[in-house]
């Protein structure tokens, strides 16, 4: 039987997790939501023993990895995953990168290196760009005011939605080591996402400002310091993978009936006529 080892059970990885359980596979987990103590090394050895798959989640910290500094030597044959990030590749002003593109030279360094390390080890290295999904989408920062739309002419984002990468891990299983992007076909501005996102809910987007009148958290202003668009030809071409939400049009849509069934549960059964279906709230 099939027994993966993920660890650090976050938004991402909870869901794999859900899709391998119904498919069948044993899966235990580190994290606050998982169920083993990412320091009982006795624990944890124990599983890696057993398991057949091991995924990491876990970001760098402090220039290393954690998972690889501790548990690394125990991996033995298990397949290797690590969810990435297309960070590690910099700032592209705005052009084209895939896989053979040069890496470390952006504000994700350790990311890079962590990167690099686990190709070493003959893992697959899924590298993601902004991730979405449900309870984690322009919709709910435009709900609650906290969406911005910077005025940055020409700079571009790619994005993919959680579930897709969900499906490429699981493409990956069958595919060899390396590098893959997992991201959807069109690259665009942000200020397009949180727009489609208003339209959608039926109220005004807000306001464009400069990046200093939006007065963004450090995070934030990194995130605008790069501007690139990421290449998925490989992951499809290689692994058989398709994006079920190949653009940020066909995820909204998606995450927007999400959004209307989650209401219409919270409507109270006294309410008479709930209000338009392109303006509820959850």
């Amino acid at each position: 039987m099939s027994h993966m080892l993920i660890f650090g059970l976050g938004y991402t990885a909870s869901r794999l997790a859900a899709a391998l359980r119904e498919a069948g596979w044993t899966v235990d987990a580190t994290g606050s939501a998982g169920n083993v103590d990412f320091a009982d090394e006795a624990a944890v050895c124990r599983l890696l023993a057993e398991t057949t798959h091991v995924v990491s989640s876990v970001p760098p910290a402090e220039r290393t990895d954690p998972v690889l500094d501790r548990y690394g030597e125990y991996f033995g044959s298990a397949w290797l995953g690590y969810l990435s990030s297309t960070g590690v590749y910099g700032d592209a002003a705005g052009a084209w990168v895939d896989e053979s593109a040069s890496t470390g030279g952006g504000r994700r360094k350790d990311r890079a290196e962590c990167d690099a390390r686990w190709l070493a080890k003959g893992a697959r290295a899924f590298r993601l760009p902004g991730i979405y999904g449900p309870r984690r989408s322009a919709f709910e920062r435009v709900q609650s005011g906290k969406a911005n739309r910077i005025d940055l002419p020409g700079q571009v984002f790619s994005r993919v939605h959680v579930d897709d990468i969900v499906a490429g891990v699981i493409a990956g299983l069958d595919g060899p080591p390396g590098a893959y992007n997992l991201s959807d076909d069109l690259p665009c501005p942000q200020n397009t996402i949180i727009e489609e996102a208003s339209r959608l809910l039926g109220i005004a987007p807000p306001p464009l400002q400069t990046l200093e009148e939006a007065n963004l958290s450090e995070m934030a202003l990194g995130f605008y310091s790069e501007n690139r668009r990421v290449a998925n030809s490989k992951a499809k071409r290689v692994l058989g993978w398709q994006p079920q939400y190949p653009d940020y049009r066909a995820g909204l849509r998606s995450l927007l009936q999400v959004l209307r069934a989650r209401s219409a549960r919270t409507i109270p059964a006294s309410a008479s006529t709930p209000p338009p279906a392109d303006s509820q709230d959850h």
